[in-house]
């Protein structure tokens, strides 16, 4: 569990390094481009966790009302 003084991180997933990451949210972007851009030639290989990914859009589409019946 984090302080409310870390920020929220999420993690970074490489499968074709074998790593994964945890970085703060307002780093992710610029982690993911900067690692493929280095170690793979710019190929769109590291990613947030697609499961993590799956969840912020659920929560995301059902705030902005998308889920509601």
């Amino acid at each position: 569990m984090t302080s409310d003084d870390e920020p929220p991180t999420a993690p970074v997933v490489c499968e074709a390094c074998g790593t994964t990451n945890r970085v703060p949210l307002s780093e992710v972007a610029e982690t993911v481009e900067r690692h493929n851009e280095r170690v793979h030639d710019g190929a769109a290989e590291a990613e947030v966790d697609p499961d993590v990914a799956d969840q912020l859009a659920d929560l995301v589409a059902r705030d902005l009302g998308f889920l509601d019946d």
